[in-house]
């Protein structure tokens, strides 16, 4: 099958161009967020706070502060980029267009993994002003930063498709992706829970995507980087196929 690349390239540019005219509320906010995460709990808390596994406590939560940004931008970004053509009702002349739903994934979630990427990137830049730290693997929390903000890109443009009003554009991230970031793991290891507790931390699934980024940053993991390299990719999997499911049946797309 051939790509058509300058549908792919239009609806990239449109996404990219949305974001620089509203970078106050894209960029400029969520890096200002995390920034006042690292002064209190980093600088302020941290400075008082015994090592974890060997790494100072400011150090050791700048993994899973960047984690809880990329997936909440990551869902946000994807989310309503899709939903304002439904809103707005041009994405019947997507729909219409000569384009695959391949071609529309690649522009949308793509843009929306760029935007999320160029945010982890500069929480990381920033977090380097209030807390020093290594990279022990770069070139794996690069990977894992690409994965993480592909899949919750794709499950963001789910949401996007799945939600009837604004409203529902929130539902998801603020009442379950917030709340597990931060019983993942995000500001401790879930080694320091009793044992119950550490076993029923399990099945929070972004327990494995914290513990495999904060691996590639300091060789330490709460479970095995496999099994984290794992879950993130059967989760792509797993919203690919639905993705797929959705453009196939039509299902809130031509309703």
């Amino acid at each position: 099958m051939r790509m058509n690349w300058p549908a792919i390239r239009a609806i990239y540019r449109f996404e990219m161009a949305r974001t620089f005219r509203t970078i106050t509320q894209s960029i400029a906010s969520p890096v200002l967020s995390t920034s006042l995460y690292f002064v209190v709990f980093g600088a302020a808390i941290g400075s008082r706070m015994g090592d974890i596994d060997g790494v100072s406590y400011g150090a050791f939560i700048i993994p899973g502060l960047i984690m809880l940004s990329l997936l909440n931008e990551s869902i946000s970004n994807a989310s309503f980029g899709i939903y304002m053509p439904k809103w707005s009702g041009t994405i019947y002349e997507l729909l219409s267009a000569p384009v695959s739903f391949i071609e529309v994934i690649i522009g949308y979630v793509g843009a929306a993994t760029t935007k999320s990427v160029m945010l982890g990137v500069l929480i990381l830049a920033t977090a380097r002003l209030f807390v020093p730290y290594e990279i022990a693997h770069p070139l794996w929390m690069l990977c894992f930063l690409v994965l993480t903000a592909v899949s919750f890109s794709l499950f963001g443009f789910i949401i996007g498709l799945w939600a009837d009003d604004f409203q529902k554009l929130q539902v998801i991230p603020l009442m379950v992706v917030t709340p597990l970031t931060f019983l993942g793991g995000a500001f401790y290891s879930i080694s320091m829970l009793p044992p119950v507790w550490q076993k029923i931390t399990l099945f929070n699934p972004v327990v494995y995507l914290i513990s495999g980024f904060r691996w590639s940053f300091y060789g330490i993991a709460d479970v095995n980087v496999a099994i984290s390299v794992a879950a993130i990719l059967g989760f792509l999997a797993l919203c690919l196929l639905v993705v797929w499911w959705i453009f196939r049946t039509g299902w809130k797309l031509k309703s």
